[in-house]
């Protein structure tokens, strides 16, 4: 699986962490910044995450500001992006399983590294289970998406 990972500066730190405790795995791992602690948007490493997704360089991302708030609510914008914060880990894989969540969105200020791997871990073990239920409301979702992308 290719995962790519991007924070603003705010969630810097944590995204080091988590490439670190990834690097040992079978995981392609997908570094698309910041490299540092100085000042930058989250909506540009939303937009940056989720176009890696959308050209099939990655298949999941993980997502990471302050809050996880900003991020999230940039990255829902990109059509075909499903991302969603999680700080617990039965959202992070019920998320993929029910949703077909492919973006967990984090926040570097309210959860610590070792909780942020394990959702990361929950996430990253999830398969969408294409229940017919699931495939409805996601086919409905598809369709808000176009509703609102044919009127702008």
């Amino acid at each position: 699986m290719k995962v790519a990972l991007a924070s603003d500066h705010a969630g810097f730190e944590l995204k080091a962490h988590i490439l670190d405790s990834l690097s040992q795995s079978d995981l392609s791992l997908i570094d698309l910044g910041t490299d540092s602690r100085d000042p930058v948007d989250y909506p540009d490493f939303a937009l940056r995450l989720g176009i890696s997704l959308l050209e099939n360089r990655a298949d999941r991302g993980i997502l990471i500001c302050g809050s996880g708030v900003g991020a999230s609510v940039a990255a829902n914008k990109i059509p075909g992006i499903r991302a969603g914060l999680c700080h617990d880990t039965y959202s992070a894989h019920q998320g993929v399983e029910h949703d077909d969540m492919n973006v967990l969105v984090l926040g570097s200020r309210v959860i610590g590294f070792e909780l942020a791997c394990e959702l990361v871990r929950a996430f990253l073990g999830a398969t969408f289970t294409a229940e017919e239920r699931h495939q409805r409301r996601l086919s409905k979702v598809r369709a808000i998406e176009q509703q609102f992308s044919k009127s702008s």
